[in-house]
């Protein structure tokens, strides 16, 4: 049985994570990696060389054969001094991937948290630790993969083939609450 690939994509300038589920030979996988950058200087060309780098590093994990990639929506409440050159990462990755017809949707910080704990202001550690003890099989070894397998987990279960054990089923109401706020028939997001 082929199950559905999935890209989830949580978006930073230093270290992105990034998920994907699917079928290799037959055999349903998860996996997660990160993206990781330093600033090389402070001038225009050397915060556009570091986008574009983090860019063309995702379209590299975002196979043709994609059937969804999922995106953790801005922090808009965001106060930090990297804000715009953040900003400028979520739109250049939409841009692309858009511009390559993969199909996205947008899932906001909030609804992340609660699909990975059920409740949808909680600390990113907390969604660690329940990643680690809901994936067991998949090395997480931090919050960004975290977040981003959470992103991918939520993707697959949009399209029918939830990754976690117990299928359908396999998540409390109040975490599944989180997939009712997403707009997943793709890219409709783009439009909040």
């Amino acid at each position: 049985m082929t199950t559905p690939r999935v890209v989830g994509l949580d978006l930073s300038l230093t270290s992105t994570g990034i998920a994907s589920t699917g079928t290799a030979n037959g055999v349903p996988y998860a996996a997660v990696d990160r993206i990781t950058t330093k600033p090389s200087g402070d001038t225009i060309r050397a915060r556009t060389a570091r986008l574009n780098h983090i860019v063309d590093a995702i379209h590299g994990w975002v196979a043709a054969d994609t059937d969804l990639v999922v995106i953790e929506g801005p922090a808009l409440a965001s106060r930090s001094p990297h804000t715009h050159d953040r900003s400028g990462l979520w739109w250049l990755v939409v841009n692309r991937l858009i511009a390559n017809d993969y199909p996205v949707v947008i899932v906001p910080p909030s609804s992340r948290a609660k699909y990975a704990t059920g409740k949808g202001n909680a600390a990113k550690d907390a969604v660690l630790a329940a990643v680690v003890r809901r994936y067991p099989d998949i090395d997480v070894t931090g919050n960004d993969e975290a977040d981003a397998l959470i992103l991918a987990a939520m993707g697959a279960r949009s399209l029918g083939h939830p990754i976690e054990a117990g299928g359908i089923n396999g998540l409390p109401k109040a975490h599944l609450d989180a997939m009712t706020k997403i707009a997943w028939t793709s890219t409709e997001g783009l439009a909040a």
